[in-house]
């Protein structure tokens, strides 16, 4: 099934109300506060502009445990985890990441959304739709704001793609692993294993990165 793209998000800001909290002013301001519940059963982000909303499958939802299960074994306290969060890129864009490690005493926060300087590492599970999305714009996006480690689940490929050494046009490196062994990732949180052995998949021909906008 297909990303919904629906109007504009300038469009949309028009008809909802423009009245900014005082608790909302010492957080990023995120714009997809304002649209919570509207998608009932959907993902949804701002994509170059408009807003995407796409449904959430069970092979998404079990890699993502299956990966924060894996990562919370081996990463010092400190860190912590936020998944399907806003987090506002610029105007143009405000992704809401899987899977995101960042400090725990921020995570702790329990906000609606944070900063994208606060991630340590970034993950996205392709969805059929979100290919594109996931490893072109938000790559870019991950490389340009300085996020050293990126990570993609494909359980349509069966296999994990890894970024890392990111710059102002993406990332310079770059792995793919298949399913089936470990991903070993050398980041700024120390040396990361993650067992692919137990990840679902649902082999689909045409979930590639040439397969057209998420």
């Amino acid at each position: 099934m297909a990303y919904h793209v629906w109007p504009t998000v300038e469009c949309m800001d028009r008809e909802a109300d423009g009245t900014i909290s005082e608790a909302e002013t010492e957080r990023p301001h995120s714009r997809l506060t304002r649209y919570e519940g509207m998608f009932p059963g959907y993902r949804t982000e701002i994509v170059e502009g408009a807003i995407m909303t796409s449904p959430v499958r069970p092979h998404h939802a079990r890699t993502i445990r299956l990966v924060w299960n894996e990562l919370e074994a081996q990463l010092p306290a400190e860190w912590g985890f936020i998944s399907d969060v806003a987090v506002p890129f610029d105007g143009d864009n405000e992704f809401c990441p899987d899977l995101a490690v960042i400090p725990a005493a921020e995570a702790d926060r329990n906000l609606s959304a944070y900063s994208p300087e606060l991630i340590g590492l970034a993950i996205e599970v392709v969805a059929p739709s979100s290919v594109r999305n996931d490893h072109e714009v938000k790559s870019r996006a991950y490389a340009r704001r300085g996020i050293r480690n990126y990570l993609i689940f494909d359980p349509y490929q069966e296999h994990c793609v890894t970024f890392w050494h990111p710059g102002p046009d993406g990332y310079l490196g770059r792995d793919t692993f298949r399913y089936g062994g470990t991903v070993s990732v050398e980041t700024s949180l120390g040396k990361l294993v993650i067992d692919t052995a137990p990840s679902p998949s649902t082999p689909k021909p045409d979930a590639s990165p040439s397969s057209g906008a998420g």
